[in-house]
């Protein structure tokens, strides 16, 4: 006797739920990341072109420094002075060695302020810096 034959499983039909779950985590990643990507780019600074430059990866755990045209430092929508910005360079530099760092300037920045930060940066034992540019306007 032959009794698999009348044992066949019905098909299963499309499974709703588990795809509005997929659906809905993306929806959060994508948020989540855009929410991260705009953070440094609130600050209104204008960046000075270079022909050169180029468009680098962003890296993990990376640290942008905004120096406004007045030279105030501005770290996650937080101004910082002197004091406050290398105690926080060195804790960085301690915990996590070769933490790379971008600087943000105004074009409007006076170099001063520019070569200010960049010896904080030496002070706190920060060496991979980065500057951002924008390519040239076409």
């Amino acid at each position: 006797m032959n009794f698999r034959a009348k044992l066949r499983p019905e098909p299963i039909g499309f499974q709703l739920a588990p795809m509005i779950d997929v659906v809905f985590l993306l929806l959060c990643f994508f948020m989540t990341s855009q929410l991260f990507a705009q953070w440094e780019t609130d600050v209104p600074l204008t960046l000075p072109t270079a022909r050169t430059g180029e468009t680098s990866r962003r890296l993990p755990g990376e640290i942008t420094l905004n120096i406004t045209a007045d030279g105030r430092v501005i770290v996650n929508a937080k101004p910082y002075t002197d004091t406050e910005l290398t105690t926080m360079l060195e804790r960085l530099a301690k915990l996590y060695p070769g933490q790379p760092v971008v600087l943000r300037a105004d074009r409007a920045t006076p170099y001063e302020q520019i070569i200010r930060v960049l010896d904080l940066c030496r002070q706190a034992d920060i060496w991979n810096i980065s500057f951002a540019t924008l390519p040239p306007s076409s």
